[in-house]
This record gives C-alpha cells, sequence and structure tokens, in this order.
C-alpha cells in the first residue's frame, strides 16, 4: 500500500476522523477569540467573518459526525 494511499485510508477512519474533530474545535477557539475583540473594538465587518467563520465550523463538525456514524461509531455522545 503506498503512502498516499494509507493516508487516504487514515482520512476515513475513525481515529483521522476524531483527529479531523479534534483540529476543528481548536479553530474554533481563534473564531471565538476574533469575535470578542470584533465586539470589544465594534467592528462589525470582523464580527460578520467571525460568525462565518463559526458557522463553517460548525458544519464542519456536522459533517464529521456524520461520517463518524456512517463508520458504524458507538461512541455514547453520538447516540
Amino acid at each position: 500500500m503506498s503512502a498516499l494511499n494509507k493516508a487516504k485510508g487514515f482520512k476515513k477512519s475513525k481515529t483521522g476522523t476524531y483527529l479531523s474533530i479534534g483540529t476543528t474545535a481548536f479553530g474554533a477557539v481563534s473564531v471565538l477569540k476574533q469575535a470578542r475583540k470584533a465586539r470589544y473594538e465594534h467592528d462589525t465587518l470582523r464580527l460578520v467573518d467571525a460568525v462565518v467563520s463559526a458557522a463553517a465550523i460548525a458544519t464542519g463538525v456536522a459533517l464529521l459526525l456524520r461520517e463518524l456514524k456512517r463508520l458504524g461509531d458507538d461512541d455514547v455522545l453520538l447516540g
């Protein structure tokens, strides 16, 4: 199996999906900081950017959770 195929396999694995959720959640911290700063500075454009970024993160996490269910994960948190 080539390295590329191994990487694709890892991306579609439970472990890879959990890792993706973790890195996505880590990105949410940055968006929260951006939103706080925008509110403090009354910067509407930055606040809109933070809201759109948060929506993208939420959508990404939802897609990853759906992938976990597809993989047959029996995690209690996923139902």
